[in-house]
């Protein structure tokens, strides 16, 4: 006999109280439904029911037999409903969050391609550099740069988060261009809000050793300071000082000569970023074709 037959009769027989019952829910007679019972009792080597005249009653092991075989066929609906839903269109909708950048020059208009492949799913961005409670915002997927903590969801690599330092041609003309990251200090640095204490122009060490070390940089406190990339990136188009940003925000100003790079050896570490969702028996299809698909349009590069 079939063994997980053999548990779901049983469970039955928990459920309905009589043998007569369960066999009535199966289309057996009562006596295949003793089999069923026999069966199992002999691979255990154990009585699961007591059974008189008038009644029966689960044994201890019977009990515990129960509670393990209703998990277990639980378990088993929930892959095969699991699987099921793989194979049904993605619909409904899906709330993102992601830091400003990354959101708002790769993440938007990746988000457009990939709701002109899915037609039933929405998608609500929402673009902040606080790292957000997930459960209480109602947050499906979450984009987050640098270290992770255990918070129990899943986190899956994305491509590094590379950093550039830049100025304008005219800045670089009135003020000179710095050689080394002590030269700073006689720079306009146009100061991020978010950075924390420690992470505020964190430059290399530029001696070649790759050992992960790193220094802060004496650079006084800046005359212009903004919690928002593209409004440092906008002062310093405007010749104001020198920027330290996403690659990704000053590629093509760089790329068209409006800002120059400056202190290539001495650039950040690039960042870890990882795309994070909650742990979940049944993803939804439309969080399994997301994620397939951030990761293929975002996932770590090669090396070399």
């Amino acid at each position: 006999m079939d063994k997980l037959r053999s548990m779901e009769v049983f469970v039955a027989v928990i459920d309905s109280g009589s043998f007569t019952a369960a066999a009535e829910r199966f289309g057996q007679s009562p006596v295949m439904v003793g089999k069923h019972i026999r069966q199992l009792e002999e691979r255990l080597g154990a009585r699961l029911l007591t059974r008189t005249t008038r009644r029966q009653s689960l044994t201890e092991i019977g009990r515990q037999y129960g509670e393990r075989c209703r998990q277990i066929l639980a378990d088993i609906a929930a892959a095969e409903s699991g699987a099921e839903a793989m194979h049904a269109a993605p619909r409904g909708l899906l709330k993102v969050s992601a830091p400003v950048t990354f959101g708002t020059q790769l993440l938007a208009p990746a988000v457009a391609d990939y709701l002109a492949l899915h037609a039933q799913v929405s998608v609500e961005l929402v673009l902040n550099d606080r790292v957000v409670d997930m459960v209480e915002e109602g947050i499906d997927v979450s984009i987050r740069i640098g270290n992770l903590d255990d918070s129990g969801l899943v986190a899956r690599r994305l491509m590094s988060y590379r950093m550039q330092i830049c100025a304008s041609p005219d800045y670089l003309a009135r003020a000179g261009v710095p050689q080394t990251p002590a030269d700073l200090a006689r720079h306009q640095c146009l100061d991020y809000l978010h950075w924390s204490r420690h992470l505020r122009w964190k430059l290399a060490r530029g001696d070649g050793n790759d050992d992960g070390g790193s220094g802060q940089t004496d650079v006084p406190a800046s005359r212009f300071r903004s919690n928002n990339g593209q409004a440092l990136r906008m002062a310093a188009l405007r010749g104001y000082g020198i920027v330290m940003q996403a690659e990704m925000l000053l590629g093509d100003d760089i790329a068209a000569g409006r800002l120059q790079p400056v202190l290539q050896a001495y650039l950040p570490e690039p960042r870890q970023m990882h795309l994070l969702y909650p742990r979940d028996r049944r993803p939804t299809p439309k969080l399994t074709s997301f994620i397939d698909f951030m990761l293929e349009r975002f996932g770590p590069q090669p090396a070399g």
